[in-house]
């Protein structure tokens, strides 16, 4: 990413939030393998349903789409999340023991309804543009954090239970798919957007960086 790509400045203009979200207790519990597993297990499932609401995100984003681009833009990451992320979950979250019966089964929790409806308002409020900010916070976060845990000197690798986590969204293929989406993201704001728009598109972004951080100390709160 560039230092005047849309995401940088949304980015640096939320950075307290920001760092609040990928720095947070719950991150740092996977660094050093000691995030309690009921934590885990509770935020894999609800990561399931997430996923859901990100795919039903996507297929918005195809119907506010106006050029052919964008539609196959926006169909293509649904089919990724529905055809290889769901698939790649699910596998995942068969060795922490869970299956997609028990995962569909379960209840929603609070904080994973307020950010997947919030993500949904603001597309269907709002434009291609609001809806890809909105979701711009998970897709780039995790690869941050993924970043940051592969290159910090303290992250622990052996005997660390999270370590396929990490090398997952640590991923090449991870990292390059966001860097794709942040390309995408900046020729909406080219098309669609000026100077004008930028205080609506921070407040957006900030408020769903902060869903993400509520996601996160859902998953810390199963432990208690």
């Amino acid at each position: 990413m560039t230092a005047n790509s849309l995401f940088t400045r949304l980015r640096d203009a939320c950075a307290e939030d920001w760092e609040a979200y990928v720095a947070h207790p719950f991150i740092r519990g996977i660094q050093d393998g000691t995030l309690p597993e009921a934590c885990f297990r509770h935020y894999l499932i609800q990561d399931y349903l997430f996923l859901i609401h990100f795919g039903r995100a996507y297929a918005l984003a195809a119907y506010k789409a106006d050029t052919l681009q964008d539609i196959r833009a926006a169909a293509e990451n649904l089919r990724v999340i529905t055809d290889v992320e769901m698939g790649l979950h699910v596998e995942f979250c068969r060795e922490w023991g869970l299956s997609e019966d028990e995962m569909q089964s379960a209840p929603e929790a609070e904080e994973n309804m307020a950010y997947t409806r919030y993500v949904l308002e603001r597309g269907m409020a709002g434009d291609v543009l609001d809806l890809h900010v909105a979701l711009a916070p998970c897709m780039c976060g995790y690869a941050d954090i993924g970043r940051r845990l592969s290159e910090d000197p303290a992250t622990v690798w052996e005997d660390n239970p999270y370590r396929a986590w990490i090398d997952m969204y640590a991923s090449d293929d991870y990292q390059d798919g966001t860097a794709h989406a942040l390309v995408a993201m900046d020729r909406l704001y080219e098309r669609r957007a000026g100077e004008n728009r930028m205080p609506d598109l921070i407040r957006t972004f900030g408020q769903a960086t902060r869903l993400e951080i509520g996601f996160w100390q859902m998953g810390m709160n199963a432990a208690t």
